[in-house]
């Protein structure tokens, strides 16, 4: 019984890295080039294995239980939950939104102090909101079980698919070698390549891909202007394109549903506390031209004012893309199966209220069609289409499951959950009269002063963990401003992806501070203003771009919604 107690408490730590690695809750994610991790413990080897050495590897240290930020938040999380169900009892607050606020705060401050695995504090609503009376017990896992969450798991999957078959770098390289090998088109073709992958997989992923290939350009490039004028401006070229592989693997996955965990908490949420669904389609409506204006931007800043360069073309460019194209060789079959199956979904979430809705689809209602259904159907497909002869095995084994981030799931379960008590209980109503002060002013300064506040929180905190405690919190503002949902939880969900200035804003900030390029001063400097211009953008976008999009009117609450 020890024996399997120790071996599930581990595994769900294996699971709270994986989780963390995706949100990126304070950490550095420095070690981003295996090359240079294997160089270094091949060195530790080497240094063992010389004369003089112990001959031995020594043995490892065993890691302590917690922290002491850990034990901190073990301890401060029940204590607020004490503490609020005792204490904090103000006027027009009922006994079940006291208990929603008690829960919340313990489950938040373990996610932030990493008290627990995240997998496993992420659990915590299960037991607390039922037990505190706040929500039923049904209720409560239900929200586990949402069709936003089989859409994340089903994307998942999908970009596994991708990954284990290298079709992504197919994609990237395509789209590069299109674009042109000019230092303007190549900057263009690396940002274009890298957002739109980001939009179907990890960001994290794809910036994790680009970055090895932009650097073998960049290599190619120092060696052949060796001893030539423009040589002085090769650092800035360097940097430029390390910026621009960063910030559009952060601005592509705003373009669809699955692109960041913040679009899919938002939809989730709208669907959980006003009944509203966002579909996959009607997201890239909006999301894709807000994508494209801030990677336009973003471009146009890094290759022409941020770090201008004399260095027109590229010496040798063309041929290393042109090596690493053929080093893929052809199109494999598995690779053809898995582009069908994306090519499928990808049409299918986009045409689904045109095509196949059954009160109004063109072609055919299939009932009870869902985003979820889809992803889930796809999924299905990879693992049922078999791999040729020579891989063996079929497209997608249920072992490569183990790279799916099943503790990212129960986060957005979480999440889910927690919202839904905002709702029941009425704790939601009850924080949206509180913030009455902000009644008045123009909807643009509200608009804006909440975009700010999420872009600035976002900047050291994990996005996923902000736009899970602040959405519900805007949703009840917007009802007590009497504006519409939209005007509020939109902006906020897409400023919670906005983070270039920090190491820790996002995993892409990360991965290019890992590369040892980049100064923290130069990302401070250089994502200072691609920060102001994103609030710009997400603001018009949410003013002029929302209402057309969904037809809705932003300065009024809709009686529907009630």
């Amino acid at each position: 019984m020890k024996a399997v107690f120790q071996s599930t408490w581990q595994h769900l730590w294996k699971q709270h890295h994986r989780a963390k690695d995706l949100i990126n809750i304070f950490s550095y994610k420095k070690d981003v080039d295996k090359s240079v991790k294997k160089r270094e413990q091949e060195g530790k080897h080497k240094a063992a294995d010389s004369p003089g050495g112990d001959g031995e590897n020594p043995k490892p240290e065993q890691p302590k239980a917690y922290a002491k930020a850990q034990i901190i938040g073990l301890i401060l999380g029940p204590a607020l939950f004490l503490l609020t169900l005792l204490f904090f009892q103000p006027p027009g607050l009922t006994s079940e939104a006291q208990a929603v606020l008690a829960v919340t705060l313990w489950v938040a401050t373990w996610w932030v102090t990493e008290a627990l695995p995240i997998p496993a504090t992420s659990l915590l609503p299960i037991i607390l909101l039922p037990m505190t009376g706040a929500v039923e017990g049904d209720d409560v896992v239900s929200s586990y079980g949402d069709d936003i969450i089989f859409l994340f798991l089903g994307g998942f999957f999908i970009a596994t698919a991708m990954e284990k078959w290298n079709l992504h770098k197919r994609i990237a390289l395509f789209i590069i070698a299109m674009i042109g090998t000019s230092t303007q088109r190549i900057l263009l073709g690396f940002m274009v390549a890298t957002g739109f992958l980001s939009m179907w997989v990890s960001n994290t992923a794809a910036v994790m891909m680009m970055v090895p290939m932009g650097l073998a350009i960049t290599a190619q490039v120092a060696s052949a202007l060796k001893g030539r004028p423009e040589e002085e401006d090769f650092p800035k070229f360097e940097k430029s394109l390390i910026f621009g592989i960063g910030y559009a693997g952060t601005i592509g996955g705003v373009g669809t549903l699955i692109g960041t965990p913040p679009n899919i908490i938002l939809a989730g949420q709208m669907n959980e506390i006003f009944g509203v669904e966002i579909s996959f389609a009607t997201w890239m409506i909006f999301g894709v031209p807000v994508v494209a204006l801030m990677i336009a931007f973003a471009w146009i800043y890094l290759g022409r004012f941020a770090f201008k360069t004399s260095i027109k073309e590229l010496p040798g460019g063309r041929e290393v893309i042109q090596q690493e194209r053929e080093g893929l060789g052809k199109a494999t079959y598995e690779e053809w199966m898995v582009g069908i199956i994306f090519i499928f979904a990808a049409f299918m979430w986009i045409t689904r209220e045109f095509f196949w809705d059954v009160d109004d689809g063109l072609i055919l209602g299939i009932p009870g069609l869902s985003d979820g259904m889809i992803a889930v159907l796809s999924a299905v497909l990879l693992f049922s289409i078999p791999a040729s002869r020579l891989k063996g095995g079929r497209i997608l084994n249920w072992t490569d499951s183990r790279d799916i981030p099943w503790g990212v799931l129960l986060l957005f379960g979480g999440g889910l959950a927690i919202a839904q008590g905002f709702t029941a209980s009425g704790l939601s109503d009850w924080i949206g009269e509180q913030l009455t002060v902000f009644e008045g002013f123009n909807l643009i300064i509200i608009i804006t002063a909440a975009t700010i506040l999420i872009m600035v929180l976002t900047e050291i905190t994990s996005n996923t963990a902000t736009a899970t405690m602040i959405l519900p919190v805007v949703a009840a503002l917007a009802f007590a401003l009497n504006i519409h949902p939209f005007a509020l939880m939109i902006p906020c969900a897409m400023a919670a992806n906005m983070a270039f200035m920090l190491p820790v804003g996002t995993p892409p900030n990360a991965i290019i501070f890992g590369t040892g390029k980049l100064k923290i001063i130069e990302m401070v400097r250089t994502g200072f203003f691609v920060n102001i211009v994103a609030i710009v953008i997400i603001i018009l976008g949410v003013y002029f771009l929302v209402p057309l999009v969904w037809g809705v009117d932003l300065t009024v609450f809709p009686d529907a919604l009630r």
